[in-house]
């Protein structure tokens, strides 16, 4: 067995956090699979409305996962508002 001498690095400045946006939603998604079939499951709050909805989606490839969990999430309310003016600010 070989020891190596540690060397003591720099004293490095402490990092001060950065202002970041409001929470306006959360996400929160367990993914379970068994290798034929891959299923998400969770919630996802509107934090502004108090809204919450159950996301379900299923698959048995990645896309397929893909895409059934975007049609659950176009029905989560502040997304689809988000979406909406994405859409119309182009």
């Amino acid at each position: 067995m070989t020891l190596t001498k540690l060397e003591k690095k720099e004293e490095q400045a402490i990092r001060t956090a950065q202002p970041e946006p409001p929470v306006v939603a959360r996400l929160i998604i367990e993914i379970r699979s068994d290798g034929s079939r891959t299923i998400a499951r969770g919630m996802a709050e509107d934090v502004q409305q108090g809204e919450r909805v159950e996301v379900h989606a299923e698959g048995s490839t990645p896309l397929q996962l893909v895409l059934s969990l975007v049609k659950a999430l176009r029905d989560v309310p502040s997304l689809a508002r988000s979406f909406t003016k994405g859409l119309l600010k182009r």
